[in-house]
């Protein structure tokens, strides 16, 4: 078995959709980023390739790469899965934590987990998504950001 961490974090502005997990969250501010900036997809990808020992998705997918532009992290996700299995691996499970103080998030929480899953093609119960505020504090407290954070258990198939 192997275990790997995610991290990624996305400042908020205006005119940018408010993408998490796949899920289109309506809110007056979106994550600026060169894809869709879906920061819990980010620090997942991040989770398996580093369980797998494959880099990270700035050298996956880099920001300076137009084919790269505006694009739907949970294709980027099945990507990075497809390597993740190509590799040898399966998918045990994925525990993924996002941090923000605004908008609240529960009621999204079960569309994420299932985009999610279904981009990782595992079963929705093999990912869980949490979200938390930081009681004001630190630029997510403030409402400039939102963070994620994930860790992926792999197994040799």
């Amino acid at each position: 078995m192997r275990i790997g961490q995610g991290y990624d974090v996305h400042r908020l502005v205006e005119g940018r959709k408010l993408i998490l997990g796949g899920v289109d969250v309506p809110f007056e501010k979106g994550l600026l980023g060169h894809s869709d900036a879906d920061v819990l997809s980010h620090a997942i990808m991040d989770a398996l390739l580093g369980a797998s020992s494959m880099d990270d998705i700035g050298k996956m997918f880099p920001d300076n790469d137009p084919a790269y532009a505006g694009a739907d992290s949970l294709v980027l996700l099945s990507k990075v899965t497809e390597c993740v299995y190509a590799a040898g691996y399966t998918i045990d499970n994925v525990d993924a934590t996002v941090i923000a103080q605004r908008p609240k998030l529960a009621a999204f929480i079960p569309e994420m987990r299932e985009n999610l899953a279904h981009a990782m093609n595992v079963e929705a119960h093999q990912v869980n998504v949490k979200a938390t505020t930081e009681e004001g504090l630190g630029f997510t407290g403030r409402g400039e950001g939102i963070a994620a954070m994930a860790c992926a258990l792999l197994e040799r198939a």
